[in-house]
Formats: structure tokens, sequence, C-alpha cells
């Protein structure tokens, strides 16, 4: 089982399907193990499989009591039809003890959500997190400030469209390597020092549904915050992963509860 998931995670971005293999065989054998139907769930989120990643995940979060995927449940959400769902689940959770980095996933698959419903003032207002912050460059910061552009050029502000997609590449090469490919850039304490010191003003209103995240970034975040599980006082028993000739629910998204031998 253990060498099933160190191949899916080895092969999820040069292979999917592959990596979508092995992480059922790994579920053939440790069904019940809350790694093991995270690992099916992510992969079958990447090769576009939605209600099974959507299933499997919910699996995941009843088994481990995390929060931790929440952006892929609104993403999958979203990859069935449903965006009205996808923004129900991501408002049940408290978004305050999310990691930093979950947080901004969330934030970015809600922003999403909002665009599939012909919202893009309010898809930019979910964005508008501490996160947000054009100087700094941590892991999600490349995702978060490209999104940040997508939506203000559907907003037709193309002038601020263009600063944050120059920050989302600035962001990208301070956390990684140059274009020459030979000397890696390090940025002290995570601050972008760039040729943008002037940011256009961007007055956004937050979405209707939920304050703006007031708390301030900080550059520790603890390993894992504690998570609140909305679901876990009320739900069904854990059923049994799928196999490559069982399929999934036939109705996307939804756990068909099983007796437990």
């Amino acid at each position: 089982m253990a060498r099933h998931l160190a191949m899916a995670s080895q092969l999820i971005d040069e292979d999917p399907e592959l990596a979508h293999k092995h992480a059922l065989a790994a579920s053939r054998r440790a069904g019940r193990i809350a790694i093991v139907r995270e690992t099916l769930g992510i992969t079958a989120y990447a090769i576009g499989d939605f209600a099974l990643a959507l299933r499997e995940l919910r699996t995941y979060r009843r088994i481990s009591g995390k929060d931790d995927q929440i952006a892929l449940m609104v993403d999958s959400e979203r990859g069935v039809g449903r965006a009205d769902r996808a923004l129900e689940a991501g408002r049940a959770v408290d978004r305050a003890a999310l990691p930093t980095p979950v947080r901004v996933a969330l934030a970015i698959a809600m922003s999403g959500a909002r665009l599939d419903q012909g919202e893009p003032e309010l898809a930019l207002g979910e964005l508008q997190i501490p996160e947000l912050d054009p100087n700094r460059a941590f892991e999600w910061s490349p995702a978060l400030f490209g999104a940040h552009a997508a939506v203000l050029e559907d907003l037709g502000r193309d002038e601020e469209a263009a600063f944050w997609a120059t920050r989302a590449e600035v962001a990208s090469e301070a956390l990684g390597m140059n274009d020459d490919d030979e000397d890696e850039i390090f940025v002290e304490d995570g601050l972008i020092e760039g040729e943008f010191d002037d940011e256009p003003a961007v007055e956004t209103p937050v979405t209707d549904d939920e304050p703006a995240d007031e708390t301030p970034a900080t550059d520790d975040e603890p390993a894992e915050a504690p998570v609140v599980d909305d679901e876990s006082t009320t739900e069904e028993p854990i059923e049994d992963a799928p196999t490559e000739d069982t399929p999934a629910a036939e109705e996307p998204g939804e756990d068909a509860p099983k007796e437990d031998s």
C-alpha cells in the first residue's frame, strides 16, 4: 500500500492517469486509512473525475477530521456544475483555523465559484485577503497574484491586471530559478524588492457572505492549525473505497453509506 502511495505522489504531475491507478490499488488494500482516501481524491481530481474526487475527499475529511483539502472540494463541486454548493462548502469552514496555504487556495477556489455564477466583483472580493501583499513572496503568492490579475482583466481594469500579472511573475522568479536557470534567487523574509513600489489603488468590495479576513499575515505559520469539522457529528458511516471495476456513486458528489462487513 505504501509503495502505491509513493508512486502516486511521484507520478501525479507527469502521469496523473497512472498515479490514479496506483491510488486505486492502495485503496483496495487499505480503504479505511485517511491518507489513502485523500490520495485517491487528489488523483481523481487530477484526471478530471470530480464526482469521485468529491466523494473521496469527503470521506477523507470524515476519517481525519481535517479541512486541509477544502479547496479541492470546492473546486470539485464546481467541476460537477454546482457553483452554489461550492460556495456553501467554502463558507462552512472556519477560515481562521486553516493553515495559510489552504486558506489562500480556498480563496482562489471561492473566487472561481463566483465567476461561475457571473459575479466578477464578488470574485475579486474573495481574493481580498491579508496574503494579497505585492511586496512579499511565499509559495502561494504566484497563484494568488495571478488569480487576482485574471479577475481584474475580466472587469476591464487592465492597468491593475497588468500590475498583478507582473507581480506574479516576479514572485515566481523570486521563489525559484531565473530565466538563465543558473542562479537561484533568495528573498530575505519573503520580501520582493521590485520596480513597482507604487501599487495602483484598488478599492474592491468584499463578499456579501463573509466579512473580509482581517487577521494579519505572519511569516511563521504553525505546522498545522486546529480545524473545525462541521460534519463530524452527523456523518454517515465511512464507505469502502471504489475499485477499478466498481464505479463511484451514481449521483455525483453524494456519499452512499454501505454496511461494514
